[in-house]
């Protein structure tokens, strides 16, 4: 063994730079050589591929951190980030803007048209119609007892001429983004296939004083011995082989081991705090009728979120019955309030719209359900599950997202049983600072917010109340309510420290393992 490291040592090339034993493996070498066929030239990454022969740049890069290392050569690098349309950005070039397009037939339309049965009539499609109000929406454009209203005609035509302008100017080739309009660039980059961005890094090298005078002796390649093996030390062929060197010393990457996805790790956490309060979990479908998901709740069937642009309806199932007594039910609450001392909302309830299939936008349903099938049962239960909604993905907004439910259903309900259970929840969550304020919600009076103190501010992180008769009496029960719900994916941003949502669905490992473990 003795005899055999000093082999290695004495068949290893090495040269001393500023004192130090280098030793070059056989791309190094090459490249080298390359630089040093004219050493005061700054060399580009096409011109080594053609010096060195190489088709693969990867060997450039490799070949040259070692280079670089070693003090025998300068790497230069300049980033410049281009922006052009992508297929949908060709589309809005020749066609239009979603928005723009809508917005002119907007400002052209009737009055009694300007609805989104007139927008349907006008030609848009489905499709098209949820993200373009959406859009719309977030200029101010508002949707009001079912038609299109808006104040600031002329801010409203400016954003959109401004939108228009820009992808227009990008139709013919891609830019420079530092001469764009950096605000439009991300307005865009949020929206799917208008505009391709693309990030360039261009790369030099060049020969330092130590490479330039570096000896060109020794630096023909040679068959190397990268691993040594059983095999290799049976036999003589290792005595005048040369070794490749191996740098102890060099960092390595840490392996990292599995661990929950944050968000996943976040709802553990909720489960087992409310297990730890004396709740008992429920489940539900993802498909609801219309009926359970907005009637139940005295959503009247006029109401704006229940049209296209806010729900996701289903072609399969296009219907989801629902039991003969129910609707008979939902139809006396809604149209004269039955017996539960409502005058209800005074039109017509239609059975039909009643058994349309969705996907739910909330999980309240889960909960209603639930008091449906046990209304003289006292219970407490909660769900975490996912919902829908039409959304425009932005940094605080997504068509699918976690909502976190929970009811107290018992004849002795009370609102101060409410408040005290979610200041409980929150400060077993890390967040002892709960206020709660009045608001207004369809299906719960009264109905309070409920706030956290968070980073010197009161942020809002859900809605909670006691359910109206209206509500509760047609599932069976005259018990007291105490309802909550909130979004996992805000309680999530505000536990992990995130200004943007979309960050907790990236499939970025490094990002992810860097998160808090909660």
């Amino acid at each position: 063994m003795a005899y055999f490291k000093a082999s290695i040592k004495a068949r290893r090339y090495q040269r001393r730079v500023r004192g130090e034993v280098l030793s070059l493996g056989n791309n190094e070498r090459r490249m080298l050589r390359a630089l040093l066929s004219d050493a005061s030239r700054n060399w580009t990454l096409s011109e080594i591929l053609e010096v060195t022969e190489w088709s693969d740049q990867v060997h450039v890069a490799g070949a040259g951190q070692a280079l670089r290392e070693a003090g025998l050569i300068e790497i230069r690098e300049s980033s410049s980030r281009s922006v052009r349309l992508g297929p949908e950005g060709q589309n809005a070039a020749s066609n239009g803007l979603l928005e723009a397009r809508i917005w002119n037939w907007l400002l052209q339309a009737e009055e009694s048209e300007r609805n989104m049965q007139g927008l349907f009539s006008a030609g848009f499609e489905r499709h098209e119609a949820g993200p373009g109000v959406g859009l719309l929406k977030s200029l101010g454009v508002k949707v009001e007892s079912g038609s299109f209203v808006w104040e600031g005609e002329k801010e409203v035509t400016a954003t959109i001429e401004s939108r228009t302008s820009f992808i227009q100017s990008l139709e013919d080739s891609q830019h420079d983004a530092g001469s764009l309009d950096s605000s439009l660039i991300d307005h865009f980059q949020g929206r799917k296939g208008l505009i391709e961005i693309e990030d360039t890094i261009t790369r030099n090298w060049t020969l330092t004083k130590a490479g330039v005078e570096y000896n060109t002796e020794g630096l023909e390649e040679v068959q190397q011995i990268g691993e040594i093996t059983p095999e290799l030390l049976q036999g003589e062929s290792w005595r005048d082989a040369e070794f490749k060197p191996f740098d102890v010393n060099a960092p390595a990457p840490i392996p990292a081991g599995g661990r929950p996805h944050p968000m996943q790790a976040l709802i553990e956490r909720i489960r087992s705090v409310f297990l730890e309060m004396g709740f008992s979990e429920i489940e539900g479908d993802y498909v609801q009728s219309a009926g359970w998901n907005m009637d139940a709740l005295f959503i009247p069937q006029s109401h704006p979120a229940r049209t296209m642009q806010d729900t996701f309806y289903l072609n399969d199932p296009e219907k989801v019955e629902v039991a003969p007594e129910m609707l008979d039910l939902w139809a006396k609450v809604h149209e004269h309030g039955h017996d539960t001392g409502s005058k209800g909302w005074g039109v017509e309830f239609d059975k039909e719209e009643a058994q349309k299939g969705l996907l739910r936008t909330h999980t309240t349903v889960n909960t209603i359900r639930h008091i449906a099938e046990n209304p003289h049962v006292p219970s407490r239960v909660f769900g975490i599950g996912r919902v829908f909604r039409q959304e425009t993905i932005d940094r605080t907004h997504l068509p699918e997202f976690h909502q976190i439910e929970g009811i107290i259903h018992e004849p002795d309900a009370n609102l101060p049983m409410l408040i005290s259970t979610l200041k409980t929840f929150y400060a077993k969550m890390g967040y002892p600072d709960v206020r709660v304020r009045p608001a207004y919600f369809p299906y719960t009076e009264p109905s309070v917010e409920v706030e956290v103190f968070w980073r010197g501010e009161w942020l809002e992180l859900g809605g909670s109340g006691i359910f109206r008769p209206e509500v509760t009496e047609p599932l069976g029960t005259e018990w007291p309510v105490c309802a909550w719900g909130m979004g996992l994916e805000r309680l999530a941003m505000l536990v992990l420290g995130l200004d943007d949502i979309r960050e907790l669905y990236q499939p970025d490992l490094e990002r992810l393992s860097k998160m808090p473990i909660l």
